[in-house]
């Protein structure tokens, strides 16, 4: 949502894709009244399910011509063992923070190479982690990253930039989505300095992609945590998330 409202007056047409329509339909008037000139397509879509998929696949077919950017925004996270998680909540997060993002670029990707524009794909600072209590998360996150930088170096030549987004914690309703039945959501080990606000994420994103950068890491802290994870040897990363306090606790009545 904050990508279309940022990007409200630079579009001629934009498509909208998320599970609640209402919530879909709230912004596109939102959009509308902002830009009436703006076009704005509505796509009610469960990420998890691969017809729903298709059918937003197929709606990208139909796009006039132009440039076009696709920001791969969704993801699904769940704090936890992994040996108590649930098999569907763990298939629907590999579908959404995974297979949607590579099926969805590789419907743009003709589309961009002949007609120009560029992908955003929003990581995280957990894709230079494996997280204990996250672990299908930090994975996933990990694949959009690595998958980012090798379609970047494919389309390059095509002047297509792609840009991996890795920010911290941001204030969404991702930690709550993530949070299991009566448990604490996971970020409580966190501390309020690794937090990055949600217009910092999203111009920094953009201006990134401008610039035809590979990764971005919104703020100074979080470009620092990057660097020092990157460079981390592998034994010193391991002794530190096997000390971090990774608990997630049931909610006190």
């Amino acid at each position: 949502m904050a990508f279309a409202r940022r990007l409200v007056g630079e579009c001629a047409h934009m498509m909208l894709v998320a599970r609640r329509k209402d919530v879909l339909m709230e912004l596109a008037d939102e959009l509308r009244a902002a830009n009436p000139s703006l076009q704005v397509t509505v796509m009610p879509c469960d990420l998890a399910s691969h017809p729903a998929r298709m059918r937003v696949v197929e709606a990208i077919e139909t796009l006039p011509p132009g440039k076009t950017l696709l920001v791969n925004n969704a993801g699904l996270g769940d704090y936890g063992e992994y040996a108590t998680s649930t098999p569907a909540r763990n298939h629907d997060m590999l579908q959404v923070n995974v297979v949607a993002v590579a099926e969805l670029t590789r419907a743009v990707l003709p589309r961009l190479v002949e007609q120009g524009g560029g992908i955003i794909n929003i990581a995280s600072l957990a894709a230079d982690l494996f997280i204990p209590d996250f672990a299908i998360y930090a994975a996933s996150k990990a694949f959009v990253a690595s998958f980012s930088e090798a379609i970047r170096l494919e389309v390059r030549k095509a002047g297509v930039p792609v840009v991996a987004v890795c920010p911290g914690p941001v204030h969404t309703g991702f930690g709550d989505v993530a949070r299991r039945s009566g448990c604490t959501n996971g970020y409580s080990s966190f501390k309020k300095w690794v937090y990055t606000s949600i217009p910092t994420v999203v111009n920094g994103a953009l201006d990134a992609l401008k610039r035809n950068k590979p990764r971005y890491y919104p703020s100074r802290r979080i470009r620092l945590a990057g660097w020092l994870l990157r460079n981390m040897p592998l034994g010193v990363m391991r002794l530190v998330m096997g000390m971090r306090p990774r608990k997630v606790e049931a909610v006190k009545e």
